[in-house]
């Protein structure tokens, strides 16, 4: 019996919760109806889907993030150069983001395919384990993409201006300090 009075007693108070109120509506204070409030957000809504197209970040190609790109991943190849000497395929495979990074970063699209073409011959031969074809292969690919470790003089100046500069915290940004 104590549990049907709970029962009704909870079906009465969901009725009324879903009663319509006897009291008017508080108008809003923008002064528009449903249509033209639904009008405005379709308007926002067809303007925010064409904003995703104006704003792909897919990688600026100024000269600035190239040469920083340039900068710090094609040391990092070029320090390879005693590793692929010396027949060390795990060294260089380590390196595989330097390889795909300078590829995407340093180089314009028309020199991009020849890179991959050339970084994809590198990775063959570590794969086959050929380290005849790998210093091949990596002299091809510094080579055609300008690829030389910088040697830094301590004495002759500044090598970076601003912590924000790809130089700083690396071998090749020092600071000359009297």
């Amino acid at each position: 019996m104590k549990l049907s009075v709970a029962i009704v007693a909870a079906f009465a108070a969901s009725a009324s919760a879903f009663a319509p109120a006897p009291a008017e509506r508080a108008s809003t204070s923008l002064g528009m109806d449903r249509r033209a409030a639904a009008g405005q957000i379709a308007a926002g809504a067809a303007v925010l889907a064409g904003l995703p197209n104006l704003a792909v970040a897919d990688g600026a190609r100024s000269s600035a993030t190239q040469a920083r790109a340039r900068g710090l991943y094609g040391q990092r190849i070029a320090a390879l150069e005693s590793a692929v000497n010396s027949g060390d395929f795990g060294a260089v495979a380590a390196e595989k983001n330097a390889f795909i990074l300078f590829n995407s970063g340093a180089l314009v699209k028309s020199q991009q395919s020849a890179a991959v073409k050339q970084t994809n011959d590198i990775f063959a031969a570590i794969r086959a384990k050929d380290s005849g074809a790998l210093k091949s292969a990596y002299n091809a690919y510094k080579s055609a993409n300008d690829i030389a470790v910088v040697v830094v003089d301590r004495e002759s100046g500044q090598g970076y201006s601003t912590d924000s500069d790809y130089k700083a915290r690396s071998p090749t940004g020092t600071i000359y300090i009297r």
